[in-house]
This record gives C-alpha cells, sequence and structure tokens, in this order.
C-alpha cells in the first residue's frame, strides 16, 4: 500500500508493536509526513503550473489480529475483541487523540497478547482535512484555481464518511473488522464542522460536556470558571471562549464577538482534557443532533443536558428539577438512524451523579428532595408551539406515557449518546406550565432566571466532578454496547 502516490512513489509497510506508545508514535510520524506532503504540492500547485499526475497521501491504519477464541476480562466494556479474525481503523489527528490511542492500544494489546500492525492505509486524506486552522492555509472552492482541483488532490467522499459503524449497519467487504467507531474521513469531517459550529478548535474540548438551551448560562459558567481559576487547588488550568480566547489569568478580558457562532462553546480546561465544556445548541433537537453527531467523535466521557423544560403536573412549581429517568422521542431527527422502538435506558452512574450533586447544592436529602425535584418521563418535541394545536392527541400521549417534563432537546442528546456510546444524563429545570396557565413570559422568566441558572449550572458541574473520579470501567458501562462491538471506545 502506498503513503502517497507521485512519478517517484514511496511505500513504507506495516510495522509490529507491542507497544502502545511506540505505535503511537509510528501513527503520529506516518500522519505528519503525509500532510505534510499535501500541503508542499498544494502549495506548489496554486503557485506553479499544477503536476500532471495525481497528488496522493494515505490515513495511516491500525491493524489488529487475533486467532483465539479465549474469552478475555469482559468486565470492561472495551479493549478487546469479540472474536477470531482481523479488525482495523484508519487513524486522523493523532496528535489530538494522543492519550485515546495509547490507551485503546494498550488495553488490546494487555487483552489479547498479540501485536498490532500500523503502516498506510488504502484511503486517500482529502485536501481539505490537510488544512488544520494553525496551517493558515485554505482550500479554494472549485472553479477557483486555475485547475480542476479534483484531477489533482482527494477531495472529501461523502460515500465513505458516514454512521454505518455506530449504527450497526456496516457490513465488511474485505473481511475485516471496525477497530473503532468512527472512520479518520468521519472524525475529519466533524472535526472540521465542530469549528464552523462553535467557533472554538476541537483541541479545547474536555471529556466532559454540559449542553444548555439557554445563553443565561454561559455567564454562569465563566463566573465559575473565573473563580477557578483564582483557587490554585482547582486543578482547573484556564478557561476558553469563543473565538478560542484563552485566559489563565481569572480577570483576563474575554471580548464578546459582533456575531455569536450558532453553538456559543466554552471549555474550563484540565490536565488530559479532564475539565468541563459547556455547549448552548440553542433551542431545537436539530442542533441538538448536530452537537452530538460532532462532539461524538472526541469520545468523551459523559454529556448532560442541563437545560429548562415545560413542567406538565399541577404540583410542580417553577424552578423545580426533572431527572430523566426515560424519554418520549417526537424529535424525528434521529428516526432513521436509531428507530423510536429501540428504549434509551437511565445509566445508573450518571442517575446517582445527578441527584447527589442536587442534594449537594440544595441541602436537601432523602423525602425533603422530593419537594423540589421530580423524576420521571422527558418528552422531547420539535415543535415549539405545540400549545397552540388541539392538545387533545399531544396531552393524551404525553399523560400515556406519564411525561413530568417536556422539552426540545434532551431525547435527542441521551438518544445520540446511546448510539454513540457516550454516557448520558438529563436534569431540567422548570421554567414554565402550559397546561396550567403558566407560560414563558418576559417578567416571570426574568425572575426566574435570576433564581435558578446559578444553583442548575453549578449542579451540573458537580455531577460532572463526581463522574471525572470515577473509574472508566464504571461509567462506559455494557450497558451501551451491543453483540459486535469495536475494541476501541
Amino acid at each position: 500500500m502506498k503513503q502517497y502516490q507521485t512519478l517517484t512513489p514511496d511505500a513504507p509497510q506495516a510495522e509490529a508493536f507491542t507497544d502502545a506508545t511506540a505505535a503511537v508514535d509510528r501513527l503520529t510520524k506516518l500522519y505528519e509526513e503525509a500532510v505534510e506532503f499535501l500541503r508542499i504540492h498544494f502549495t506548489s500547485a496554486m503557485a506553479d503550473t499544477p503536476p500532471d499526475t495525481r497528488i496522493r497521501a494515505f490515513y495511516p491504519e491500525v491493524r489488529f489480529t487475533t486467532s483465539s477464541y479465549a474469552q478475555v476480562d469482559t468486565r470492561l466494556s472495551f479493549g478487546h475483541v469479540s472474536g477470531p479474525g482481523t479488525y482495523a481503523t484508519t487513524v486522523t489527528r493523532p496528535d489530538l487523540f494522543r492519550n485515546y490511542l495509547i490507551q485503546q492500544i494498550g488495553l488490546l494489546l494487555k487483552n489479547h497478547d498479540q501485536p498490532v500492525y500500523v503502516g498506510p492505509s488504502d484511503t486517500p486524506i482529502p485536501l481539505h482535512f490537510a488544512m488544520t486552522p494553525e496551517t493558515g492555509m485554505t482550500v479554494p472552492q472549485e472553479g477557483a484555481a486555475d485547475f480542476t482541483l479534483r484531477d489533482v488532490f482527494d477531495v472529501p467522499d461523502l460515500s465513505t464518511t458516514n454512521d454505518d459503524i455506530v449504527n450497526g449497519t456496516y457490513i465488511p467487504t474485505d473481511g475485516v473488522g471496525p477497530l473503532a467507531p468512527f472512520t479518520a474521513q468521519r472524525v475529519d469531517y466533524s472535526l472540521a464542522r465542530l469549528a464552523h459550529y462553535t467557533a472554538t478548535d476541537p483541541d479545547h474540548f474536555q471529556c466532559h460536556v454540559l449542553f444548555t438551551n439557554y445563553q443565561f448560562y454561559v455567564t454562569e459558567f465563566e463566573e465559575y470558571a473565573r473563580a477557578m481559576l483564582r483557587d490554585p487547588n482547582s486543578g482547573y488550568t484556564s478557561f476558553v471562549s469563543t473565538g478560542n480566547q484563552e485566559i489563565t489569568d481569572p480577570d483576563g478580558p474575554i471580548e464578546t464577538p459582533p456575531k455569536l457562532p450558532q453553538m456559543p462553546t466554552y471549555h474550563l480546561k484540565r490536565e488530559n482534557g479532564s475539565g468541563i465544556t459547556l455547549v448552548n445548541i440553542g433551542v431545537g433537537p436539530s442542533n441538538a443532533k448536530t452537537a452530538t453527531d460532532h462532539i461524538a467523535v472526541l469520545r468523551p466521557h459523559a454529556w448532560l443536558m442541563v437545560g429548562h423544560c415545560a413542567g406538565l403536573r399541577n404540583t410542580q412549581a417553577l424552578g423545580d428539577f426533572v431527572l430523566a429517568h426515560a424519554y418520549l422521542r417526537e424529535d424525528h431527527v434521529l428516526d432513521d438512524d436509531l428507530p423510536v422502538w429501540v428504549p434509551i435506558p437511565a445509566l445508573a452512574e450518571i442517575q446517582i451523579a445527578l441527584e447527589n450533586a442536587v442534594a449537594q447544592v440544595t441541602q436537601l436529602e432523602g423525602y425533603e428532595l422530593k419537594r423540589i425535584m421530580r423524576t420521571g418521563t422527558v418528552a422531547t418535541i420539535d415543535n415549539r408551539n405545540w400549545e397552540l394545536r388541539d392538545q387533545s392527541g399531544p396531552v393524551q400521549r404525553l399523560s400515556q406515557s406519564r411525561a413530568v417534563a417536556l422539552d426540545m432537546e434532551s431525547a435527542t442528546i441521551a438518544a445520540n449518546g446511546y448510539r454513540f456510546r457516550v454516557p448520558y444524563g438529563t436534569l431540567l429545570c422548570v421554567s414554565d406550565k402550559p397546561l396550567h396557565g403558566e407560560l414563558k413570559l418576559p417578567g416571570m422568566a426574568s425572575d426566574f432566571y435570576k433564581t435558578q441558572v446559578s444553583r442548575h449550572l453549578m449542579i451540573g458541574i458537580r455531577a460532572m466532578e463526581q463522574l471525572r473520579d470515577m473509574p472508566l470501567e464504571r461509567i462506559h458501562s455494557r450497558k451501551l454496547r451491543s453483540f459486535d462491538e469495536t475494541a476501541f471506545l
């Protein structure tokens, strides 16, 4: 297999490794050589006469083969393959995924006592994905160059950029099974989308992600971040705002950009990515799906929704919390990827962390905690003004499902967590009760936000801090794994 195709090709061969760090070092070298090759030839093609041969570089690949049926320690939900065979995955940005790759390859080596092979794959690297932001290089749109780009370089190929592996529909054509949930092209696609939608580089994302549907939470998150930077024992090292503005000084200035991105994102960073990322996905299941579709390739350890909802029970009061233990899915954005008949189970580890966090922040426990928190089904719909339609149908379904709250994002985030094997959870705050005459009106909303946003966000942060201290084998449980899973998490 060629690393790149030129008039005088040079094809390095796959090498065997029994040390995970050495294997990742080799992946990094192959990747850097390949993208540098593309950048050099692209610069030359734009400045001089384009070459009369196709310029091509290939993603590096990790390949593993076992012939044993021996059972491994399956208490861990990842780090092993289910049976004999050959498994492989292409790899991109090994610098970004270094810790992840060392961990996953290390478990594979330990559990099967067989080497992994690292070499070039036969999947071309699209030119666009070789131009990372720090290079300062951009690829012109089709027709803007003096030559036809596709005649010389590879471009993104949607036929190989899909979710077949995580959706359980992938069928190997060469007898080689997938080693990871995403291919390199799928990862590169999402890395580019993340930078576009969030206005922060993927490098800043942390392993614990909070989603919200209101910008009010951002102000509270920034205040908390500055307080943590003032505390030398907090473990937090910097705060990143929209536009990759990073501060380590708690009093450092952060400018509000004149135009916010579609999903403003903020990162309170710790060593090894163990901090917290907050994403304001706005309102609606489409944004919720888009954000989680792309953040999933970063393989976070958990994501939680901490947004507002409509309370559906007359016994609820504005400001009460709802801990979702089931979901009624009427968002209609994931039906083709995850049928609505698929149950989305509550994850005990997440539920306990959230309930403990509520008790810690509110100083209420046991029976007293029931005064301000309900556990039940959360319904997610795709029509913000559902109250204006004939209520007999929706209300009947909501009653039959025993729903206690309704929003437009939570079930989508949970369902995509289930689909991508990312632990998920939901803690909502009641901001209106439309079935009982308490609509979300300006004055009412202002008083509500002033008293509840800070407490709600703190609960989400406290839950994430508990999950951060949890061993990976506990948080990444087998409940999210199917019959025939990839070895990599």
